[in-house]
C-alpha cells in the first residue's frame, strides 16, 4: 500500500494491492464536481493535458468516450523520445462510473478491466475510486514495478492544476 499526504487541498493518491486479488485500488480526492472530473476523463484534450508523469506527454490516437467506444493513446518521453502506447475499450461510460480495458501495446496479453466511481463529498469536492483487475498476480506486479505510482500521483497534480484552471 502506498499513501502519500501532499496537502489539504491536493492530496496523494492512495495506491493497494489487495492481497487476495490481483487488484489495485486508488483513491483520490479533488476539488471539483463529479461532473468536471467525468469530463477530464472523457474529453480528449483535457485527458492529454494531465494523463501520465510530467516528462511525458500525450497524444491521443483514438477517443471514442461512450459506452461501445473505444480509445488508444501514446506517451511520448520528452527527453529521450521514447514512445509508449496504450489502447482499450469503454464498456461503460455514464455520469458517475466509466468502465473500460486498459492494455499497454508492449504487453498485449495483460488486458486490465478498469473499474472508476465518483462520490459527491459536497461542496465541490469528489471522491475518486478506481480500481484495476488484472489476469494474474505476475501481470499486477509488472504494473506496480512500472512506475505506475509516479504516473498516477503526477498525472493527478497535472488534474489538480487543470481543474484549477
Amino acid at each position: 500500500m502506498t499513501t502519500a499526504a501532499r496537502s489539504a487541498d491536493h492530496p496523494a493518491a492512495t495506491i493497494e494491492a489487495d492481497p487476495d486479488l490481483p487488484l489495485i485500488r486508488i483513491t483520490r480526492d479533488f476539488r471539483a464536481t463529479p461532473a468536471r472530473i467525468l469530463q477530464a476523463h472523457t474529453d480528449p484534450e483535457q485527458y492529454a493535458r494531465w494523463c501520465g508523469p510530467h516528462s511525458l506527454d500525450t497524444r491521443i490516437d483514438r477517443w471514442d468516450a461512450r459506452t461501445g467506444g473505444s480509445w488508444a493513446f501514446t506517451n511520448i518521453d520528452r527527453e529521450s523520445g521514447e514512445e509508449y502506447s496504450f489502447h482499450g475499450s469503454f464498456h461503460e461510460v455514464d455520469e458517475a462510473r466509466i468502465v473500460q480495458t486498459f492494455t499497454f501495446d508492449g504487453y498485449p496479453e495483460g488486458v486490465s478491466l478498469e473499474t472508476m466511481r465518483l462520490e459527491d463529498l459536497g461542496d465541490g469536492r469528489t471522491r475518486m475510486h478506481s480500481t484495476s483487475l488484472f489476469d494474474s498476480f505476475e501481470t499486477r506486479g509488472m504494473m506496480l514495478e512500472s512506475g505506475m505510482e509516479v504516473g498516477v500521483q503526477e498525472g493527478y497534480e497535472k488534474l489538480d492544476a487543470l481543474l484549477a484552471g
